[in-house]
């Protein structure tokens, strides 16, 4: 009877030491915890716990682990008719003149670099400017108070006592389908 008893405490006891085994860290992925396979990880994943599939996220020290650039370097889609631009010369209250922008790695964020010839798009008489900073309130402005914010921007970059804090030029457009900039957001960058 003794041998039944060892044998069955031996039992107990490798059960209990498998489901001590299968609780570790939160598994806030909700992916695999208390299951069995979740103590050992596929052979496709990568080292930093991550899940085989999806998109490849950094690891904690910010270094890519698959030899991705480093930082953030796609924008998320826009809706159609909407597009990041950098803002270039002079922009009248009719008009704004800019460059196309496509995406590049940043390290906070990602960053938009011009690419093209500048482009102008006449504004729609209803036109609506958001003014976005890290060191002010937002504020909604009309077609001239977006011009004026633009231009002073534009000749001090820096310039945190005008109208308006600047930011870094980078603005998202709306697009009517005649072509015409329906409205504007200010991008914030310290």
């Amino acid at each position: 009877m003794s041998v039944s008893r060892r044998l069955l405490a031996t039992a107990l006891v490798a059960t209990a030491a498998f489901g001590l085994a299968a609780c570790g860290p939160d598994d806030s992925s909700g992916q695999g915890a208390g299951t069995a396979g979740a103590t050992a990880a596929p052979a496709t994943a990568p080292a930093t716990g991550a899940p085989a599939s999806g998109t490849a996220k950094p690891a904690p020290s910010g270094k890519p682990t698959d030899g991705a650039p480093e930082g953030f370097c796609t924008s998320d889609p826009l809706p159609a008719g909407q597009k990041w631009v950098i803002v270039q010369k002079g922009t009248s209250a009719t008009a704004l003149v800019y460059k196309e922008s496509k995406d590049a790695c940043g390290v906070d964020d990602v960053a938009h670099e011009p690419t093209g010839a500048d482009k102008t798009a006449q504004f729609a008489p209803t036109v609506k400017g958001h003014l976005r900073s890290v060191v002010a309130a937002p504020k909604d402005v009309n077609a001239a108070d977006l011009a004026k914010h633009i231009n002073e921007c534009i000749a001090t970059p820096g310039n945190q006592k005008g109208f308006y804090p600047c930011s870094n030029g980078d603005y998202k457009i709306a697009v009517d389908a005649s072509g015409k900039v329906t409205e504007m957001w200010e991008r914030p960058r310290s």
